[in-house]
């Protein structure tokens, strides 16, 4: 790597000076030189570009195995995880993470809770079977954005979304309405929340009794009986809006409409055998065509 690095900018930099920064041998490099690059290196340069090619293209969001999954897919380059893994190491390439998990609902009320029917079964058969859905908060210089979601366990897509400078039962009622008009979900549906106050309305309640669509709550302060959508809002601050620095609401409503549409149909995941949920769902309807 470090004699490829040399002879790609040999014009440059002195043969020297490239040899001093990055501690090798004029006699190591120009006997490289001379022998040619290997089959085997050749095929590890060609890794390497993969692996840079991907890690800029997604802004840093990949880690080694997500990275692994897009050259496997998308070249004739066989690799194992770890060569990549080696590969970004060795590079300085790094997956961004995210942020810690932070309690924002506000669950101090006197409304009716509805029962865990969940308890962190995530796995779903076919699609509408179980929604989660969750609220989370967006700085700008003009206040806070709020933006309630809502995630098909099925296939992980956000089939549901709205974005409010208020935190009320409107927010995740339109939300909701969204996920029904595209999804048009029968009978037997379960929506899991928290037990927020937003969630626990009796407008969001009868929004979901008009729909007969059980509700499911969360225990109290417990993010892990919420995981996937927690998940989803940790991947789009940390993969990308830790970006930015929002000066208007509409700002931040761009950028987040366009991470739902990276999400939904490029974005691989892990739970999904590294598919996208629209690759997902597709491969599922075929097969069942």
């Amino acid at each position: 790597m470090k004699y490829a690095w040399i002879y790609e900018h040999v014009r440059e930099f002195s043969v020297a000076q490239m040899c001093r920064a990055l501690k090798v041998s004029r006699s190591g490099y120009y006997g490289w030189h001379a022998r040619g690059m290997s089959q085997r290196a050749l095929r590890r340069e060609k890794i390497a570009e993969e692996v840079y090619r991907i890690h800029q293209e997604t802004g840093g969001r990949y880690g080694h195995r997500k990275i692994h999954e897009e050259i496997v897919a998308d070249t004739d380059l066989y690799c194992c995880r770890e060569t990549v893994r080696r590969i970004m190491k060795e590079e300085g390439l790094k997956a961004k993470t995210s942020k810690k998990y932070v309690v924002t609902t506000n669950s101090d009320h006197d409304l009716p809770v509805a029962e865990n029917l969940l308890e962190r079964d995530f796995e779903a058969s076919g699609p509408n079977q179980k929604w989660c859905a969750d609220i989370t908060y967006i700085r700008t210089l003009e206040g806070w954005l709020y933006l309630a979601a809502v995630m098909d366990l099925w296939n992980r897509k956000i089939v549901g979304w709205a974005m409010s400078d208020s935190i009320d039962a409107q927010l995740v009622c339109d939300a909701l309405d969204m996920a029904v008009t595209h999804r048009r979900p029968g009978q037997g549906l379960i929506h899991h929340s928290d037990r927020g106050v937003q969630y626990a309305s009796e407008k969001f309640q009868e929004k979901l009794k008009l729909n007969a669509i059980k509700c499911s709550m969360s225990r109290k302060g417990d993010c892990w009986d919420n995981a996937p959508t927690e998940r989803f809002f940790r991947s789009l601050k940390s993969e990308r809006l830790s970006d930015y620095r929002f000066t208007t609401r509409q700002a931040a409503r761009l950028e987040v409409l366009d991470y739902i549409s990276y999400y939904n149909s490029i974005r691989l995941h892990s739970t999904l055998g590294y598919k996208s949920p629209f690759a997902y769902e597709k491969d599922q309807r075929r097969k069942a065509a």
